[in-house]
This record gives C-alpha cells, structure tokens and sequence, in this order.
C-alpha cells in the first residue's frame, strides 16, 4: 500500500459564480471548465495548476445534497484532498487496520471519512 500523489483540492463554496471570481480574478488562475452533476447534487467549476492536478470549486445545488450539508455544518472551504494510491484494495484495507472510517468501498475511489482525518474528506483512487 502506498500514496503515490497528490490528485487535486475540492473548495466548497456557497455560490459558484462568486468561487469562480475568487480563483480567476483574485488569484490569477485559468478557468479550464465548469460542470454539473445532478447525482451529486453539485456545480462543478475546474482550474488546472501548472505542476499537475487540479482545483475544483463545488456549490450545492440542492441544500440536502453532502456539498449542502457540508456547507450547512462547516461553512466554505477545504471540502477534499484527493489522492492517488498504488492499490485501492490494499490501502483501504491498511487504512481500516489503523483505525479509519471508509466510504464507499468497492467503488473505482473511496473515501476516508472527515471524522478520520481531522475534518477534511480524503478520496482515495488509482490513476487511470
């Protein structure tokens, strides 16, 4: 089992239009596109980095959506670090020894639970 890198940094935010602004007005970064995704209940807005991996800014769609939720208990902010793994199954399985709580199991990613990690939801998967 191994952490092989870094994938990219979910933002979550309570307006997409306003998150845009702040990463490509303020910040200087290059809107690559924007999204939707109706199963998650999210709008979706992505900002390539020059070194590899990504920002994704997320707004709800829906207050009863995670994102929703999220925002509704904890506010904006570091919603995901997203990281990529040499073995989904055995790191899941290692990360279970030590102690932590996963979401989703048997899927292409899995999640390691914010009450794992101090607070921020970690995504686990293997680049395709």
């Amino acid at each position: 089992m191994a952490l092989t890198g870094f994938d990219h940094l979910v933002v979550r935010v309570n307006d997409i239009d306003e998150g845009i602004a702040t990463y490509r007005d303020r910040l200087g970064l290059t809107l690559d596109r924007t999204a939707e995704s109706e199963a998650l209940g999210i709008k979706q807005a992505f900002f390539n980095m020059p070194n590899g991996g990504f920002i994704e800014i997320v707004a709800p769609t829906s207050a009863d959506s995670a994102v929703g939720k999220a925002l509704e208990g904890r506010g904006e902010g570091m919603h995901t670090i997203a990281l990529e793994v040499d073995d989904l199954d055995a790191t899941c399985e290692a990360m279970k020894e030590g102690g932590a709580r996963l979401i989703g199991e048997g899927g292409p990613q899995v999640f390691v639970h914010p009450k794992s990690t101090h607070g921020i939801l970690l995504q686990l998967s293997v680049r395709q």
